[in-house]
């Protein structure tokens, strides 16, 4: 007896001993954690840091990067602009000409560059399954290292990782953000509700009530969560109609939500010539190879527009444009250039990866018609480009092309909505047979339309937007 109570005594001592060392432990790494929360604050840097782990992805959101480092620049240029990059081979030097080469963005001098080492945890191949809440968590472990590394007065997101606002506000930032699209949508619970296969929800998924219900519940509780994160921003800078419709249902912030159109390079494009070659038409594709572009869709349409073809009606060519991020980005592509051998269209389809900006207005030059076909576009600045260099754009219809874009101008037809491949086959049928006095006052109206997207108008609504958060956080 007097062993058993032995032992059960020592087995409490024990037990307790461990209890107390653990929360010691948690204890001395919450208060290591708030020392060198107090230590960042104190140790602020009069700068605005961007975070924008790919800063070699050639899309729309590195276009406005470079447009709100220059921004920036211009409007305060006592304020450091410090970029953090997950490549490892980005430099002052070369960020500076890349925004140049690529985007014709002239920064005023080099940005401070902040290289970051745990960018895998953002990645999507890193999260097989319930990747949306892997990537937003993954984030804020990248910001604690960015934050950590350098911690400034200002912190602007680019790239939609709202899940590391509230960090940001803990490190004392101010928090502003320019938003492409929000990372879950209403649209995106009405797939999996309607049980829809699409890019975003598997077939298996949507094949089953079971899976789609549990998904439903998913999506809705990451909803809530991204409503609360995005509400911790100071400034909040959307692109379009529909993304701002979005963001005023999750966030909730109207009252610091500004609609501020990307940049799109109107101006150089619009010093094209609106009369092309009289050789083939050519149609041009510009967007990353990433899945939700559809680009298969595309390839799809033109098989079928050929196919109905009159036999006296010259044949037009195809010509993807785009940049791979990664990997599974080669990877689409190549299947892309599979396909179209398979559907016997690879002598009349051109592929052109990562080109410089000087040989993408080259390109522009020679289209006739600009195609581009995802759905719930949150915007599109390809489609403005396009507009801009004379070639009628054939654009899905829905969200930014459908709201904001491909409207009419002074009354007359700016370019073609289309939703499926038969409807896209039609307006490349459309648009190839068209007279062209016709096409010439299409193409007028659609250029002059793509004015109202300018940079100069971005960097007018960018710095109004963003001068009363600069004047008070100077104080």
């Amino acid at each position: 007896m007097i062993q058993n109570y032995e032992k059960a005594h020592f087995n409490v001592m024990a037990n307790g001993f461990l209890i107390w060392a653990l929360i010691t432990a948690i204890s001395a790494s919450i208060l290591k954690f708030a020392l060198r929360i107090i230590t960042r604050r104190r140790n602020r840097k009069r700068a605005v840091g961007f975070f924008h782990p790919y800063t070699n992805d050639g899309g729309g959101g590195e276009r406005v990067l470079w447009c709100a480092v220059k921004a920036i620049q211009e409007e305060s240029p006592d304020l450091g602009c410090v970029v953090y990059t997950g490549d490892h081979d980005a430099s002052p030097q070369s960020l500076t000409a890349r925004a140049l080469d690529r985007f014709g963005v002239n920064l005023l001098y080099p940005p401070e560059v902040v290289h970051l080492y745990q960018r895998k945890w953002i990645e999507e191949t890193t999260y097989p399954h319930f990747t949306m809440i892997g990537q937003s968590l993954g984030s804020v472990y990248l910001s604690w290292e960015a934050l950590c590394k350098f911690t400034p007065l200002y912190y602007f997101d680019t790239s939609g990782h709202a899940f590391t606002y509230p960090l940001a506000r803990i490190f004392g930032c101010k928090v502003m953000c320019y938003t492409h699209y929000p990372t879950i949508s209403l649209d995106m619970i009405s797939r999996v509700r309607e049980r829809s296969s699409m890019y975003n929800n598997d077939a298996l998924i949507a094949r089953s009530i079971w899976l789609s219900r549990c998904k439903i519940f998913y999506y809705t509780i990451f909803s809530w969560m991204y409503g609360f994160v995005g509400s911790c921003a100071h400034l909040v800078m959307v692109n379009s109609s529909w993304t701002q419709s979005h963001i005023d249902n999750l966030w909730r912030i109207s009252h610091r939500t500004k609609r501020v159109y990307p940049p799109c390079d109107t101006s150089g494009l619009q010093v094209l010539p609106l009369e092309r070659p009289a050789i083939a038409p050519t149609i041009i594709s510009v967007a990353q190879f990433r899945p939700e572009k559809a680009h298969a869709l595309q390839l799809e349409a033109f098989s079928v527009a050929l196919g109905k073809l009159d036999a006296d009606m010259p044949r037009p060519k195809l010509q993807f444009v785009g940049s791979c991020r990664n990997k599974s980005d080669e990877e689409r592509l190549q299947n892309l250039k599979n396909r179209a051998t398979e559907l016997n269209v690879d002598g009349d389809v051109e592929f052109f990866e990562n080109v410089m900006y000087r040989d993408l207005v080259r390109l522009l030059a020679g289209a006739v018609s600009g195609i581009h076909s995802m759905t719930d576009e949150h915007f599109g600045i390809s489609v403005v480009e396009y507009m801009a260099a004379g070639a009628i754009p054939i654009a899905h219809n829905s969200a930014g092309p459908k709201l904001d874009i491909v409207l009419e101008e002074d009354g007359r037809q700016t370019g073609f909505l289309a939703r499926s491949v038969e409807e896209y086959a039609d307006a490349i049928l459309k648009i190839i047979r068209m007279p062209e006095t016709e096409r010439l006052k299409m193409a007028a109206a659609a250029r002059k339309r793509a004015g109202r997207f300018s940079e100069q108008r971005f960097y007018q609504d960018f710095k109004a937007s963003i001068r009363p958060i600069l004047c008070h956080g100077s104080k």
